[in-house]
């Protein structure tokens, strides 16, 4: 699945096309090592093909790669760091 970021001055976002449609999760910048996961928005027609938990992980390694910590305020994404111990390492 390809995912591609978009960065704004104070966020950003995570999207994938997957099936004509696309899904995102949108975050916010604090500082420059923190963001705040803010939203998940993965249309009905890919619900249950994982879409979610890729762009989930995907933020998860930007995080890992850029030094940062994630503060989990989207709902779907807190359920999934609670479902991932080993993510422990960049959210806090």
């Amino acid at each position: 699945m390809d995912i591609r970021s978009e960065e704004g001055v104070s966020g950003g976002r995570y999207a994938a096309e997957v099936e004509g449609h696309e899904a995102e999760m949108t975050y916010s910048r604090t500082s420059p090592k923190l963001v705040i996961i803010d939203h998940t928005a993965v249309p009905d027609a890919l619900r249950g093909k994982g879409v979610g938990q890729a762009l989930a992980l995907h933020a998860v390694e930007a995080a890992r790669t850029g030094g940062r910590k994630i503060f989990p305020l989207c709902p779907f994404f807190k359920a999934q760091a609670q479902r991932h111990p080993e993510w422990k390492d960049v959210v806090n």
